[in-house]
């Protein structure tokens, strides 16, 4: 039976486990956990402390998400690894005490190596709490274990979960034959990394009923002779590319003073759409079902003027594989172009409102850059940039607003720069950022008066500044919450439209300094996946948004739950949230965090769809928008395991 906690013992020869009770990590071996984990991804420099020991060694106790069918961990002390990759605790086989030997990993994610405990001999094979199978388009299949003629294949579904391995094979579901096919081509972007594998063949007849079974639990098995040689779940993404790519509107559209609210879901049962007359928490919602569109996996629903600036989350009825069971998922929207504080709810704006944007917005026009060549780039956190200002008013330090004011250090300064030649100012992440509490009424930081008053060489600077690290208000920003909404804590008012207004402002005072503006863009991971609070996509469609290992687990190879926009829907997420920075906000560049783990006709995308803005129809000039970002070759995408990345060498 599941169980709320994991319990892993590790044994060093040495018999060095360090100080737990130290403040410092690099004196203790400590665990890093985050899928499967109740308190996913905690802080690299706080991991989880080993409870006791005994004879074989420290004991850790980590307490689990409901249903979660794994745990991901790393061993660590400071920043030595042990034994390096990401480890993944398999509950099925292996339970949820597990001994663990220093310096063993295996090849294999799913067979990892503990001493105990002994997995019992002559158990049939098999597992469908991972995933080692792919449904890579309408009717195929992709299996190691597939390709043998002699076995019989199956396909097994249940639409609301319940499905187990029983002696002879999978119990609880329905299942239809499955034909051996051609092995899987090579050169299929994407799935590079499945090159040559056997497929299996859903047969003609069967192709009807592919949309609702994928609505539920999922399994794919070999049996010979009432014998059962393996069982597995299947990946997803392929497939509903296949069915449901689809390059209709997303987010809010508005026909006039109308909004259609649409959501890309379709592996949901159902979808109702809550609308909220404010953002309160008290404030009840009222109900509207959705409508499916089968052709594009969506679901709409139109309202009229009368929404404009309510806000609404959307209830999905979605089978979670993680869970092992449907669930009633209340979201935010991943297209949002506006939130309440703390991004508890979406809200319906429309971006073209005259009263969203500052005087002057549709005439400012962009300091002059001949070419490319030219551009001269200065890296500035939006925080940072007037948070100990003196010019500044208190209440506009840290926000965009500051970058609106005449006379103050930070705006002398960038003036100077830009006399000096400086074209482009690059800031730090300021879409919706996951880990910075907006509500500015929490938080808290050490009085600089008193640690002026420290010596130079004193640690007590350092311990007052951790002491309040997750109450206050820095952050670099590389948490994504919402892709295409500005952060609300560098806006005045974080509840509601007031960043939108705020963000314009600074973006047209920067260009009337002589200088145009560049977005660091993060799109390679989520702050979270599964069904953690902070976890938006993968609530709505489980499995697909992120790029998955060889068991199913999400990859972080990024330190965060790594996105997967080689899948269509993801891309053009990433593409959509680009134009609309573009074109909503008049940014002029973009800096892509980690963009080797995005492919390069990813990169290709954005910029023909930035190419054909135009100034006559859409206020900017996309072709003078800049593009670069980070090419760097690692992670599961490396060598271009699985696309043509967007490394140096591939871009060049």
């Amino acid at each position: 039976a599941a169980q709320d906690f994991a319990t892993i013992h590790y044994h060093r020869d040495d018999g060095d486990y360090g100080d737990n009770s130290s403040p410092d990590f690099n004196d203790f071996w400590g665990m890093h956990v985050w899928d499967g984990a109740l308190n996913p991804n905690p802080s690299w420099t706080e991991p989880v402390r080993w409870t006791d020991a005994d004879v074989f060694g420290p004991r850790f106790e980590v307490d689990l998400v409901d249903g979660a069918p794994q745990l991901a961990y790393i061993i660590h002390r400071g920043d030595t690894k042990d034994p390096g990759p990401d480890q993944f605790l398999t509950f099925d086989p292996w339970g949820y005490e597990v001994w663990q030997l220093t310096g063993e990993h295996p090849s294999d994610p799913t067979t990892p190596h503990y001493v105990l405990p002994i997995l019992g001999e002559g158990a049939a094979p098999g597992d469908i709490a991972v995933q080692q199978a792919y449904w890579v388009a309408e009717d195929t299949i992709v299996w190691a274990a597939g390709g043998d003629p002699s076995v019989d294949y199956e396909l097994c579904s249940a639409p609301t979960g319940g499905m187990s391995l029983g002696a002879v094979g999978v119990e609880g579901g329905t299942c239809i034959d499955l034909s051996l096919g051609a092995p899987y081509p090579a050169g299929v972007e994407g799935f590079l990394h499945l090159a040559d594998m056997p497929t299996l063949t859903i047969p003609a007849g069967d192709l009807g009923d592919v949309p609702s079974i994928l609505t539920g639990q999922l399994a794919v098995q070999a049996i010979n002779g009432g014998t059962r040689l393996d069982a597995t779940g299947l990946q997803i993404p392929g497939v509903l590319d296949d069915l449901y790519a689809t390059d209709a509107p997303l987010g809010v559209v508005w026909d006039g003073a109308d909004p259609t609210l649409r959501l890309w879901a379709p592996t949901a049962k159902s979808v109702t759409l809550h609308v909220y007359d404010d953002s309160a928490p008290a404030t009840t919602s009222a109900t509207y079902a959705m409508t499916w569109d089968g052709a594009t996996g969506t679901w709409s629903a139109t309202g009229d003027s009368s929404w404009s600036g309510k806000y609404y989350l959307y209830e999905v009825e979605v089978y979670v594989h993680s869970t092992g069971q449907v669930e009633h998922n209340m979201v935010t929207d991943p297209y949002s172009v506006s939130l309440a504080m703390n991004s508890s709810r979406s809200q319906i704006v429309d971006l073209s409102d005259p009263t969203l944007a500052p005087a002057g917005w549709d005439a400012t026009t962009k300091p002059e850059v001949a070419a490319f060549e030219d551009i001269a780039i200065y890296e500035l956190h939006v925080r940072d940039f007037s948070a100990s200002d003196a010019a500044v008013p208190d209440e506009l330090k840290g926000t965009y607003k500051a970058f609106t004011l005449d006379d103050t250090a930070g705006m002398n300064h960038l003036a100077a720069l830009a006399d000096a030649g400086l074209t482009h100012l690059h800031l730090l992440p300021t879409f919706d950022i996951a880990t910075i509490d907006e509500d500015k009424s929490t938080w808290q930081s050490p009085d600089p008066a008193v640690l002026g008053g420290y010596d130079g060489d004193s640690e007590l600077q350092q311990e007052a500044v951790e002491a309040t690290a997750d109450l206050d208000a820095f952050n670099w920003g590389y948490d994504p919450f919402h892709y295409t909404t500005p952060e609300g804590s560098y806006s005045t008012n974080p509840d509601g439209s007031t960043r939108v207004v705020e963000y314009r402002e600074m973006v047209q005072s920067l260009n009337e300094t002589g200088l145009r503006v560049v977005m660091d863009v993060v799109y390679n991971h989520t702050n979270a996946a599964g069904q953690a609070e902070t976890s938006v996509l993968d609530r709505i469609v489980p499995g697909y948004y992120h790029r998955l290992d060889n068991a199913g687990a999400v990859t972080t190879s990024t330190c965060c739950a790594n996105t997967a926009t080689e899948h269509e829907m993801m891309g053009k997420l990433m593409v959509d949230s680009i134009v609309t920075w573009a074109k909503q906000y008049k940014v002029d560049g973009f800096r892509f965090d980690l963009m080797g783990h995005h492919s390069k006709q990813n990169m290709l995308d954005v910029r023909a769809a930035l190419d054909a803005l135009t100034l006559a129809d859409d206020g900017v000039d996309g072709s003078a928008i800049y593009l670069y970002g980070e090419g760097w070759n690692f992670g599961e995408v490396a060598d271009d395991a699985r696309f043509e990345q967007a490394t140096q060498l591939n871009m060049g």
